[in-house]
């Protein structure tokens, strides 16, 4: 089996699934009909992670913004990502896939979360790729959920002021038992963050491709990896340093 460590595949790879409202439309349907059909461009993600050995894979599923989109929307929403999870259990199980959510939950409907946190147990002591869904999830208000934790422990005298560092800031964070993101994909062409991982991408690679997201493929994963596998990390320092 290839190596990673000499292949250098990513350890953490995240991913912007945008453009299933564009897909559908230029096939004349609607929004909805393109997040039924992205479905297989997850399980292709996860597929190929399972096989390269990546060890983290995290999807922005579902946004904070997208709370403001029609109310049919996020139903279809809801009701799609529950079908994903009895859909692909036993698939994620026999990969050894361990799942994983951030954001905040709260407002998700009592039935889609007692879904998501089902799974997430029963899939808890699997040891291989950690795939995590973004749900209701924004960066800002992750740093700032993180801000307010922190403030109220140095009041209760929990944490010194002048102790607080990056690893103090990583410990309060949603992702804080997940490594840094090396790799970024952002699919549909738009070249932006949208607010996804802000902390967590500060050394990433960034890749940028035109393809909507129920059109990606694990080609077009692996044209994305390769790309990265190219590029020269010096976190800072010079070329001549590494």
């Amino acid at each position: 089996m290839e190596n990673k460590q000499i292949i250098n595949y990513p350890k953490h790879l995240a991913i912007i699934m945008d453009g299933n409202g564009r897909w559908a439309k230029k096939k004349g349907m609607m929004r909805i009909f393109g997040h039924q059909n992205a479905v297989d461009a997850v399980r292709d993600s996860v597929e190929y992670c399972v096989e390269h050995r990546i060890e983290f894979l995290t999807l922005y599923a579902f946004s904070t913004e997208n709370w403001n989109r029609p109310k049919e929307e996020i139903n279809g929403l809801m009701e799609l990502l529950v079908k994903f999870l009895k859909k692909e259990f036993e698939k994620l199980n026999k990969n050894n896939v361990r799942l994983n959510a951030i954001g905040n939950l709260d407002r998700f409907p009592t039935k889609v979360k007692e879904e998501l946190l089902t799974a997430i147990a029963k899939l808890e002591h699997n040891t291989g790729l950690t795939l995590t869904l973004a749900l209701g999830y924004g960066s800002r208000e992750e740093l700032q959920t993180a801000i307010k934790n922190i403030a109220r422990d140095v009041k209760k005298g929990a944490i010194l002021i002048e102790n607080i560092d990056e690893k103090t800031i990583q410990k309060y964070l949603y992702t804080h038992d997940l490594p840094d993101v090396d790799l970024l994909i952002r699919t549909s062409g738009e070249c932006r963050i949208s607010n996804f991982l802000l902390w967590q991408i500060a050394y990433a690679e960034l890749y940028f491709t035109d393809v909507l997201w129920p059109d990606f493929s694990k080609k077009h994963l692996n044209e994305a990896v390769l790309n990265y596998q190219q590029r020269e990390r010096r976190f800072g320092k010079t070329s001549e340093q590494l």
